[in-house]
């Protein structure tokens, strides 16, 4: 009897487990032998206002008991060592260990991408299927001049323009943080200061997404398939639904896995712009202090969610489309 065949998408995910190990250990060593370059001090950050007031010789002792004079290979060898024991170390710019910043930080993250990654699926789905399937008509002479002009937009003038319009000109939302001053973190507090980071967030995403779906609908319409169901008096609404949205599915899903690095360093600037007490601050501070533990953990953390989010779209594109194959 001939051995069982094991399933595309558990190949698939076999084959990227094997490749992410690899990538993983190039970028967290390439991290720590290029912070160890960087021009910042991180005694500056750590020390704060007692930092112009301390001696160089207590910096230089200091900078031993930390191990900044270490080796970035050594440096990078005790973390490894202390991850694969399941410690990540302290943070010195937080004084607080690793996994409780991040643990403090992450929900908020994942609250503000999800939300605003949902809302530019749906919307650039909606949106693409309408134009293509009515080329010419209001949304598609809308949607298409429009897409590349948001699309050149950085994150950050979109945040800001939302900003200046909706929270300083109509006062209508709250300009940014988790909540208003002095108020505790309630659903109806959040929810209301989440409104314009995730609007902005979705925004800088659906041009591309929308552009993709448009083209995918108008491929689908000019397929034999399509032309034989009008042959055979169809309905066009049955034929979009039933034959052109289902094929659009697919390669909809594949470029949303390839824009997940471009989603992931949106949220971030979103939550640097709108103050949002996520991921996005505890990166740039561990970076500008050289706060190893964290910068790794993060930077690590950050590569493997792209890892595991192409993954899961490659395995739905393949449940979604037997043709696809674990080597593409």
């Amino acid at each position: 009897m001939d051995p069982p065949v094991t399933p595309t998408p558990a190949r698939m995910a076999l084959r990227r487990a094997a490749f992410a190990v690899p990538l993983l250990v190039v970028v967290s060593a390439a991290l720590f032998a290029l912070a160890s370059r960087s021009p910042f001090d991180p005694l500056a950050g750590y020390l704060g206002d007692r930092y112009t007031t301390t001696s160089d010789a207590d910096r230089a002792r200091l900078a031993d008991e930390l191990g900044l004079h270490d080796p970035w290979w050594a440096t990078y060898g005790h973390w490894v060592r202390g991850l694969l024991s399941g410690d990540l170390g302290v943070s010195r710019s937080f004084g607080q260990p690793v996994a409780t910043v991040i643990g403090e930080r992450l929900p908020w993250t994942l609250l503000l991408t999800c939300l605003g990654l949902g809302l530019a699926i749906v919307a650039s789905f909606v949106l693409g299927v309408w134009s293509g399937a009515r080329p010419g008509g209001p949304v598609d002479r809308l949607v298409t001049p429009l897409a590349p002009v948001v699309q050149a937009t950085p994150p950050f003038v979109l945040s800001l323009g939302a900003v200046a319009v909706f929270a300083l000109s109509l006062g209508w939302l709250p300009v940014a943080g988790l909540t208003d001053a002095g108020t505790d973190p309630t659903f109806g507090q959040v929810s209301e200061h989440l409104v314009l980071p995730v609007t902005v967030l979705a925004v800088s995403q659906v041009p591309w997404l929308a552009m993709s779906v448009r083209q995918s609908v108008r491929d689908a319409i000019g397929s034999d398939a399509v032309r034989g169901a009008r042959a055979r008096g169809i309905p066009e609404r049955t034929i979009l639904l039933r034959h052109v949205v289902p094929v659009s599915l697919g390669p909809f899903v594949s470029v949303i896995g390839l824009r997940l690095p471009e989603i992931i360093v949106g949220a971030a600037i979103v939550e640097e712009v709108f103050s949002w007490p996520g991921i996005a601050g505890a990166v740039v501070t561990s970076a500008r202090e050289l706060d190893f533990p964290l910068l790794a953990a993060l930077t690590v953390g950050t590569t493997l969610i792209v890892l595991i989010g192409s993954l899961l779209a490659d395995v739905t594109l393949a449940l979604l489309d037997p043709r696809v194959t674990a080597d593409g």
